[in-house]
């Protein structure tokens, strides 16, 4: 079986330390048949807030680093995709795990041309996919950045990441640039199938 596979709107800051008004809001948002609740994570300075104004045509001149979270909700054919923006600063990485309840898709985003946090970022995505709450979610990682001049390609972050030993998940790695857009739109596309993918299956297995 292939599990991986290599390609070269609302926003609110709420506090993240509020955990019970965190959890009533995550019931709310999750979820219709045609809607879809996406975690977006990643170190500090990846791009993940960049990345999401970029899909939501926003002015991305000047990003601030997210204290919290940020949710956004993207419409994409004929989905809504209700989508976690976590900040990823050390000191908010431990509070991770109170946002992986009812997850359809994880998007992990990778700053591409800093080679020397490579290591730190594999470490923290191996831990989030050691968590129970995440297994069989499709894993997404967008190797942003990939516009300057230093930035790994796709095939050698997924030798960095290890990604080819993943055999609980389908995954795929994105080349992107949330400065340019490139490989946003793809990247989209491959979770929105994967969701699909997923709720077919579950609904052969209720009829079954």
């Amino acid at each position: 079986t292939r599990y991986g596979t290599v390609t070269g709107v609302q926003t609110c800051a709420l506090p993240i330390f509020n955990t019970m008004g965190l959890l009533t809001l995550l019931r709310k948002l999750k979820k219709t048949d045609q809607e879809a609740r996406i975690l977006v994570l990643g170190l500090d300075n990846s791009g993940k807030t960049t990345i999401l104004k970029k899909l939501s045509d926003e002015d991305i001149t000047h990003i601030m680093p997210t204290q919290g979270f940020n949710i956004k909700s993207l419409l994409h054919d004929g989905f809504k995709l209700n989508v976690w923006d976590i900040g990823g600063q050390k000191a908010i990485r431990p509070y991770w795990r109170n946002y992986f309840d009812q997850t359809d898709a994880l998007i992990y985003v990778i700053d591409s041309a800093d080679r020397r946090r490579m290591e730190e970022s594999g470490v923290e995505l191996k831990q989030i996919l050691d968590e129970e709450r995440l297994s069989d979610v499709p894993l997404l990682i967008m190797a942003n950045k990939n516009d300057l001049m230093n930035a790994m390609e796709a095939n050698e972050v997924t030798e960095e990441l290890e990604l080819n030993n993943l055999r609980d998940r389908r995954w795929h790695i994105q080349g992107c640039s949330a400065k340019t857009g490139d490989g946003l739109q793809d990247a989209m596309e491959w979770v929105v199938g994967e969701i699909n993918s997923k709720e077919k299956g579950e609904e052969k297995e209720e009829k079954a």
